[in-house]
């Protein structure tokens, strides 16, 4: 299996950051970021990214989370799994604010991401949602 490369890594990481985060509102992003940069063996440019992904969706929640509501036909955002959420604020990021990656590699990466770390049906859930938002973007 080739080895993935540091934007994925980065984007694992700022899953995992965003997902504690939102579950425990009390600690403190870089203290979170810090620890799992150096649980993965991440490297600078790495964790770097991983930050900025972290600090962006955090910035522009509020926006990131009215994109994915109208995007969304059938689910609420509360009804959405937590992964899902998380994976497609990290994705409309990279699409609407960052826009440092071609718009069909945020897709694919968060695609893989949702079928790794979230539910049967995930994977397809996000580009669905994905999709509409990129040809609005």
């Amino acid at each position: 299996m080739a080895p993935r490369g540091h934007r994925h890594q980065a984007r694992e990481i700022a899953l995992q950051a965003l997902f504690l985060l939102e579950s425990d509102p009390e600690q403190d992003p870089p203290a979170v970021l810090d620890y799992l940069s150096v649980e993965a063996q991440a490297t600078a440019p790495t964790s770097a990214f991983a930050r900025e992904l972290v600090e962006g969706v955090l910035a522009h929640r509020q926006e990131l989370d009215g994109t994915i509501r109208e995007a969304s036909t059938n689910w609420s955002l509360e009804q959405m799994g937590k992964v899902d959420r998380m994976v497609l604020r990290i994705a409309i990021y990279e699409i609407s604010f960052a826009r440092n990656v071609p718009v069909r590699a945020a897709i694919n990466e968060s695609i893989e991401l949702a079928k790794t770390y979230g539910e049967a049906d995930s994977g397809r859930f996000v580009n669905g949602i994905l999709g509409r938002v990129a040809s609005t973007a």
